[in-house]
């Protein structure tokens, strides 16, 4: 592998092998991710997202999944794809060379959601509306923000993880300016804000981390891999969209896809969100998009045990869809890449992927666009909004002594994105506890940790 990327921001200046604090030196790759593992495991931004909801709103049980535990199943996935890819490829040394260490894989999966926000998409849809003209906020924007400058391991450079990992942690490589593209004309009002939704993207104040990110690859790599594609449908406005992702993050994006539309589909069934009936209209009437998937050849067996009252026949058939998927995935080469992280991509076969995306369309029409889940959605949204307008108008009376000495010091540009950063960081509990302490006479004690 080359050295470069096992680089750390904070040791640029540094020879190989980079130096942390006053850890010993190390030399093999997979100690450098596994270092960087150790890192995000061991930080406040990953032990917060074990309150900070996936889907099941949290309280309703401690059963089902949150945040934290869909990372750490990303991690896994992430893992058996590896491991898989393999043993397939084990004779194709080029492609063997560059399949990423488990060690590796399961430190972009473990952190891959560390900037996700309070109330989900919903919150990041808030936190944006008072950003858009401040290099936005976008939840995977905030993922790099928080490894490469916020995380505590280093003073400048956040977690201070390698190149590498970095690279595998950016899912859309185009920084907010370039991809924005707002409707100004839609009719705005504090509960309605979807004019808000950010584009898929890295923050404006990222931008140089980014370019160290990609500095190993050539100027033709580079312009190609930030390259985006416009929207150009002048009656409908939308953002404009990135093209292209590393290996690594291609192998993230199939571990995240299968978490969301496969362990999310089985805490739905759990709670009888989805039922027989939904399957038989909803999935198998699209038999024809996957006719060689195990839900179509065996769909008698996947219905009486995914419906079953046994959680050990509902996990039986889990894991068996989860085999499937899995042997599924292949890689492919692009020709427009000269370096191979960006030439190598994982790829689903047809049918799978479309069996994947059955799944997932199955969650979010029976859970996802369900009127509780919208409700309590709607309610975290009002929750960020209105933090956000009580600490950008009164921050010397009510922002915590650190963010008002992070606020002070930061210029007038920069200033909400302290208030921006603080409340991204809360988890959901927290910015609940805030807004009751704020808004409602009777919460609040002297002796509240703030």
């Amino acid at each position: 592998m080359d050295n470069e990327w096992l680089c750390r921001k904070r040791s640029d200046d540094e020879p190989y092998p980079a130096k942390s604090f006053n850890s010993a030196t190390i030399n093999e790759p997979d100690d450098q991710f596994h270092r960087d593992r150790a890192r995000i495991t061991h930080s406040a931004s990953f032990r917060r997202l074990q309150s900070k909801t996936q889907i099941i709103n949290l309280g309703d049980s401690d059963f089902y999944r949150t945040r934290l535990t869909h990372s750490l199943e990303v991690a896994q996935l992430g893992s058996s794809i590896c491991n898989a890819l393999r043993a397939k490829y084990k004779n194709e040394f080029e492609i063997l060379t560059w399949i990423p260490e488990n060690s590796l894989i399961e430190a972009i999966g473990l952190g891959h959601d560390l900037g996700h926000p309070p109330f989900g998409h919903a919150g990041e849809i808030a936190l944006n509306n008072f950003m858009k003209d401040h290099g936005g906020f976008e939840g995977n924007g905030q993922t790099l923000r928080i490894a490469a400058k916020l995380g505590e391991y280093s003073p400048h450079h956040g977690l201070d993880l390698t190149r590498r990992t970095l690279l595998g942690l950016v899912k859309y490589p185009a920084i907010h300016n370039t991809v924005a593209n707002y409707d100004l004309d839609a009719k705005w009002s504090k509960n309605n804000i979807e004019s808000s939704k950010p584009p898929k993207c890295i923050l404006n104040d990222e931008k140089e981390v980014l370019d160290w990110i990609l500095r190993p690859l050539s100027d033709e790599d580079k312009k190609c891999f930030m390259s985006i594609v416009e929207n150009t449908n002048i009656e409908i406005k939308k953002h404009h969209k990135t093209q292209y992702k590393s290996l690594d993050c291609s192998i993230l994006e199939l571990a995240d896809d299968m978490a969301y539309g496969v362990h999310d589909l089985e805490d739905a069934l759990a709670l009888g969100l989805i039922t027989s009936t939904h399957w038989e209209q909803d999935l198998l009437s699209l038999s024809d998009k996957f006719p060689s998937s195990p839900l179509i050849k065996e769909k008698d067996t996947y219905i009486q045990r995914l419906f079953s009252c046994s959680g050990k026949e509902r996990k039986h058939a889990i894991s068996k869809l989860i085999g499937y998927f899995v042997s599924s995935i292949s890689i492919e080469r692009r020709a427009l890449f000269q370096h191979q992280l960006l030439s190598f991509n994982a790829v689903m076969e047809t049918d799978a992927a479309e069996c994947l995306k059955a799944l997932i369309d199955l969650v979010v029409k029976y859970v996802i666009k369900r009127n509780q889940v919208q409700l309590l959605e709607f309610k975290g949204q009002n929750i960020v909004l209105n933090l956000f307008e009580v600490f950008s108008e009164n921050p010397n009376k009510l922002l915590p002594k650190n963010k008002l000495e992070e606020y002070t010091l930061a210029n007038n540009e920069h200033k909400k994105r302290v208030i921006c950063d603080y409340i991204a960081g809360m988890t959901d509990i927290y910015a609940t506890k805030q807004y009751c302490r704020l808004f409602m006479p009777n919460m609040g004690s002297i002796f509240d940790h703030i």
